[in-house]
């Protein structure tokens, strides 16, 4: 919204400084923070006096739920404030004419509802189990359906999978970029919201994973980089970067209170929709498969989950104690404080990580 301020530029020379993302994205992040600081105390306040509040109860696990006890009566839904002040931030600061903000703003939007809903199933009617598995991921897949679709069809949109390590390396999928597209949709909300389970863990992961599809944006979004770093030029790209800036903000904002022993907890509100937007953005700048580096905490999480349902199923016997594999290293005796700050350390030498592969080709 107010980018076509810098429309007025001839008449006032101030105005060009709407005109450059680097600003653009600085102003989206104090915007959102400052929206969470505003916010969330009363969003705190009306879920505490509406009793929208955590059940730490785990169903068929007495020892998680001993260890998670003292969460108990914790109001949840704090993604709503989250998610609210990254699209008020957004439609202040972005170019609302790009392709790509629009296509992201409905992804954050749709797993939002989708989020929602399952949250009010859980806590507001009483129906620990929410939706059903199965309604979810009919509901992320048609969502990636219809982006797969839109890229495809877009013309100024690849479908080309840039493979990292190697120069000029891509793959073209063709038609086959719509189930693709659904793929990382799916995993990478369901990824968000396996890894919340932790005072400030997902959040923080979320933080870190922000400011790496930020840089990769911006790079992306230009020429001279791109061209310099061997990578796709996706023109108007750039302006992800200010949608992750975002992001950024409203993480740091939702930290404040979701550190430990937190004040809020986000829910699948949150969660799912914060995981998705970071696939959209991720797909929308050709950055799919780094986002298995980058996102490494969230991919090792869902990984945890599939790999002891499989093994429970075919070898009838446990490969961790419980998963997530954060309730894992509990149950080994680590503490919920010494995991969180792990994490988050793994995570930025990760995104350390993905930003040198970049030169690594």
């Amino acid at each position: 919204m107010l980018y076509f301020l810098s429309t007025f530029r001839d008449a006032f020379s101030g105005l060009n400084i709407f005109r450059y993302i680097t600003f653009r994205a600085g102003a989206a992040a104090f915007t959102s923070f400052l929206l969470c600081i505003i916010i969330g105390p009363l969003v705190i306040r009306k879920l505490k006096n509406d009793k929208i509040r955590e059940d730490a109860g785990r169903e068929h696990c007495d020892k998680l739920s001993e260890i998670q006890k003292h969460k108990q009566g914790t109001p949840t839904m704090g993604g709503i404030f989250i998610i609210g002040s990254i699209l008020i931030s957004v439609l202040l600061w972005s170019d609302l004419s790009s392709p790509y903000v629009l296509i992201t703003i409905l992804t954050c939007i749709w797993l939002a509802i989708l989020g929602f809903v399952d949250d009010h199933l859980k806590v507001v009617q009483g129906n620990q189990k929410g939706l059903h598995a199965r309604t979810k991921l009919i509901w992320q897949s048609l969502l990636g359906c219809l982006v797969g679709y839109f890229i495809f069809w877009h013309p100024e949109i690849s479908t080309k999978l840039d493979i990292p390590f190697f120069k000029l390396s891509v793959l073209n999928l063709g038609i086959f970029y719509i189930p693709f597209a659904i793929l990382i949709i799916v995993g990478s909300s369901n990824a968000v919201n396996l890894t919340d389970g932790l005072d400030g863990l997902a959040i923080g992961c979320v933080l870190i994973v922000a400011m790496g599809l930020g840089s990769l944006s911006y790079i992306s979004g230009h020429f001279k980089f791109a061209e310099y770093l061997f990578l796709p030029y996706i023109q108007g790209g750039g302006e992800l970067s200010v949608f992750c800036a975002a992001i950024l903000g409203a993480s740091l904002g939702f930290l404040w209170f979701n550190c430990y022993p937190a004040s809020i907890f986000m829910g699948d509100t949150g969660s799912l929709a914060l995981g998705g937007t970071l696939g959209i953005i991720a797909i929308l700048i050709k950055k799919e498969l780094l986002l298995v580096i980058l996102g490494g905490i969230f991919v090792m999480e869902a990984l945890s989950v599939i790999l002891q349902v499989g093994s429970v199923k075919l070898r009838k016997k446990r490969m961790f104690k419980i998963a997530p594999f954060h309730h894992h290293l509990q149950f080994l005796g680590w503490s919920e404080s010494k995991i969180i700050i792990r994490f988050w350390i793994i995570a930025v030498i990760l995104a350390l990580l993905t930003l040198t592969t970049l030169k690594i080709r």
